[in-house]
C-alpha cells in the first residue's frame, strides 16, 4: 500500500458495503455496553450475515466436566454421510465408521460469543470436511477471568479424547481450532496437548490472536472502521486479564511461547484488513522455523469476522473450503506419533 492510500481502499466492494451498512445501523461499539448487553448484542447480529446452517444427521447437547467442579454446555453436530465410501453398496446398509472430529473454540473475546453465535460456521465445517464438529461453551469474563478459558479449552479436548469412542468418534483423529480469541485458545491447547502425548491432526486457525501487545503495524492501520477496533480490543483485555502482567503469559499470548517444536501441523485463514493479521503471520513464521508444517492463506480486502459473513462476502465461503480441505486432508493422512 502506497504511504498515501487510505486502508479503506484495499477493501473488497463487497466488504465496503458491509461496513457502510454496519456504519449506517449506528450500531454501539462493543467497548461501551456492559459484557451483558454485548453477548445479547452479538448474539442478536451474528446470523444477519451467516449463511443458513446445514442440515446435519445428528445434533447432540453434551455436558463437559470441568477440573473445578463446572460444567460446560457442547453441542456435537454430525453430517450426512456422503461419497461412495458410504453409499449402501449392493443394497447393505454401510457400517458406520467412526468419524474425525474438530474441537471448535468460537471468538468473542474471551467475553461474548457462544455455541449458538458460531453453529452455522460449524455446521459448514462438518459438512464439508466430512467430520464431526464439538463446539464447546468454554467460560467467559469477567465472570472468569484468565485462565478459564484456557483450561476449559484443555480440559474440553481431554474429555473428547477419553469419550470419543462411546460418541461414535475416532481419538485418533482430532484436530483442535477456533476463530479469534478461539484461535488463541487452540494454539494454547494444542501445546498442551503436546506436552501431554495426546497427538492432534490439525490447528485450524482463523484470525487468531497471538500477541501480548496491540502493537504490530496492522494494529495502527486497521485500528478503526474495519469490525475489530483498538477500543474493543483493549476492553476484551480488561475483562479477561486480571493483570497487566498476564499479557505476557504464553497462554495468553501464544508469540510468547518458548517452544513450538512438535506442535500439530497448522493451518491459517487470515484476514489482510485486521488488526490482528501481522501476529497470525508472526506466528506462523515461528510455528515455521519449529519445523510445524504451517498452510497459511490471508484473504486479500476483507476484515476480521469475515468467515461469519458467507451472505455477502464470497471470501468467507473460500476460507470455509480452504479449512475443510486442510480438515479432510489432516484427517485422511498416516497418525502422527504421539
Amino acid at each position: 500500500m502506497s504511504a498515501h492510500a487510505h486502508p479503506r481502499t484495499l477493501l473488497t466492494p463487497a466488504m465496503r458495503g458491509v461496513l457502510e451498512r454496519m456504519a449506517r445501523a449506528g450500531r454501539p461499539p462493543l467497548h461501551a455496553l456492559t459484557p451483558q448487553q454485548a453477548r445479547a448484542f452479538y448474539e442478536a447480529g451474528s446470523g444477519v450475515l451467516d449463511i443458513p446452517p446445514h442440515k446435519m444427521a445428528r445434533v447432540e447437547a453434551l455436558q463437559i466436566p470441568t477440573r473445578d467442579g463446572a460444567t460446560l454446555h457442547a453441542e456435537l453436530v454430525v453430517p450426512h454421510p456422503h461419497g461412495p465410501d458410504d453409499a449402501h453398496a449392493a443394497g447393505h446398509t454401510p457400517v458406520p465408521q467412526p468419524w474425525p472430529v474438530l474441537l471448535y473454540l468460537h471468538g468473542g473475546g474471551f467475553t461474548i460469543g457462544s455455541v449458538a453465535t458460531h453453529a452455522s460456521l460449524c455446521r459448514h465445517l462438518a459438512h464439508l470436511a466430512h467430520c464431526a464438529v464439538l463446539s464447546v461453551d468454554y467460560r467467559l469474563a469477567p465472570e472468569h477471568t484468565f485462565p478459564t478459558a484456557v483450561h476449559d479449552a484443555w480440559d474440553a479436548l481431554q474429555w473428547l479424547h477419553a469419550q470419543a469412542p462411546a460418541l461414535g468418534l475416532d481419538p485418533a483423529r482430532l484436530a483442535v481450532g477456533g476463530d479469534s480469541a478461539g484461535g488463541t485458545l487452540s494454539i494454547v491447547t494444542a501445546l498442551q496437548a503436546r506436552d501431554a502425548g495426546l497427538p492432534l491432526r490439525l490447528q485450524l486457525l482463523f484470525y487468531p490472536g497471538c500477541a501480548a501487545h496491540a502493537d504490530t503495524p496492522s494494529h495502527r492501520t486497521f485500528a478503526h472502521g474495519f469490525v475489530l477496533e483498538a477500543d474493543s480490543i483493549a476492553w476484551f483485555f480488561g475483562q479477561y486479564l486480571n493483570t497487566p502482567a498476564e499479557r505476557e503469559d504464553w497462554r495468553f499470548s501464544p508469540l510468547n511461547a518458548p517452544d513450538l517444536d512438535g506442535a500439530a501441523p497448522v493451518w491459517m485463514g487470515l484476514a489482510e484488513c485486521d488488526p490482528l493479521v501481522d501476529e497470525g503471520v508472526m506466528m506462523a513464521d515461528r510455528f515455521r522455523l519449529a519445523g510445524v508444517p504451517v498452510d497459511l492463506e490471508i484473504y486479500r480486502g476483507v476484515t476480521h469476522e469475515f468467515i461469519k459473513m458467507g451472505r455477502a462476502i464470497p471470501e468467507a465461503l473460500r476460507a470455509h473450503q480452504d479449512a475443510a480441505r486442510a480438515l479432510r486432508l489432516a484427517f485422511e493422512g498416516p497418525a502422527v506419533p504421539g
